[in-house]
């Protein structure tokens, strides 16, 4: 019997941890590695030879949301904390997580309804009550104070998400990526950022067709592994048009991240055709619901324990997840955001 990547836990060395942007390491963003598997082999290869490992009539699915400077310093008492925001309600309110001012987990018991947040500028949060399935990790929360936009009060007050394993803050152009149009996602979508548009160019040229989805992130869990939450999307009609004309002339459907996948997987119908949709989506893609309409994927390298792992096993099957992390492992291939990539096809 195969055995999920999920329940058989590897082991990331520390110095596996991508601590910054491969410009920090003096490499262009599309000089970051590739593995190349497609069920068969593997073969390791640079981001900007992609192009030569897809086909003319394959057709590219992209993440066109950008990213929220979505983490805010702010104040419990006297006590200092950052305030992570995760998305917008159709009240008005948002979801939130607390976060230590080291970047790791706040002591979630702590937490109550009613608690005030002190923000910059004379803003606050007030915690509401828990978010769904997230414990007491994620609350919904009111905001107040910031005189209009969210949004925009956010890319004045706010900066990057990152995690413990980054270890200096960069600004919010470290964060962008070649899509991103539509700001809403807490987090980047980050299988996008090695793309550049000169890439983009050749892709086009080799007779391969870019289409783009839009779901904007929520914050992810990376110390709990739990289950996606949420997600807001829109998967436009003409790029459902595009993956059925794809699909039906013999091309490949190949998504740039889980965020794409997600997105969709939600639309598609049980006979593999795809559909224009929006709204929110809790669709949990994974051996009991393998994809309909992608055939492959690009996707970064995800923590032990992710949920991710899953979405990447109802592509291309638990073995073939297994083969590409163990000959990550074995190559010396960065993880996270800011690390190595890989092109999965079924």
């Amino acid at each position: 019997m195969t055995v999920s990547l999920l329940d058989h836990t590897f082991v990331l060395p520390p110095d596996r941890e991508a601590s910054g942007p491969p410009e920090s390491r003096g490499l262009a963003r599309d000089e970051v590695r590739l593995l190349v598997s497609d069920r068969r082999s593997s073969t390791h290869a640079h981001f900007r030879e992609l192009p030569r490992y897809l086909r003319p009539g394959d057709l590219v699915v992209v993440n066109n949301s950008a990213t929220l400077s979505a983490a805010v310093d702010g104040r419990i008492g006297t006590t200092a904390t950052v305030l992570h925001f995760a998305t917008w309600l159709d009240d008005g309110s948002w979801v939130v997580e607390v976060r230590s001012t080291d970047g790791r987990p706040s002591d979630w018991s702590t937490l109550h309804p009613g608690m005030v947040i002190a923000l910059p500028a004379g803003a606050s949060a007030t915690l509401i009550q828990p978010w769904l399935r997230s414990g007491r990790r994620l609350w919904a929360a009111r905001l107040d104070g910031m005189g209009g936009s969210v949004i925009d009060w956010l890319q004045s007050h706010g900066r990057p998400i990152s995690y413990s394993y980054v270890s200096q803050r960069w600004s919010a152009s470290y964060y962008t990526t070649a899509f991103g149009r539509e700001l809403g996602s807490a987090e980047m979508p980050s299988a996008g950022r090695p793309f550049t548009d000169r890439l983009i160019t050749d892709l086009i040229a080799g007779g391969i067709d870019v289409a783009p989805i839009t779901l904007h992130t929520g914050v992810s869990s990376p110390e709990i592994g739990e289950p996606p939450s949420p997600e807001r999307f829109v998967v436009p009609e003409s790029t459902a048009r595009r993956v059925n004309a794809a699909r039906s002339a013999g091309g490949r459907v190949v998504a740039i991240g889980t965020t794409v996948t997600r997105a969709l997987e939600t639309t598609a119908t049980p006979d593999g055709r795809a559909h224009a949709g929006a709204g929110w989506t809790n669709l949990v893609l994974g051996p009991q619901r393998p994809t309909r309409v992608v055939d492959g994927l690009v996707t970064g390298w995800h923590a032990p324990g992710a949920s991710h792992l899953q979405l990447l096993e109802a592509v291309v099957g638990a073995d073939a997840v297994h083969a590409a992390y163990d000959a990550a492992l074995a190559g010396g291939y960065l993880w996270h955001e800011f690390g190595d990539s890989a092109l999965l096809l079924r």
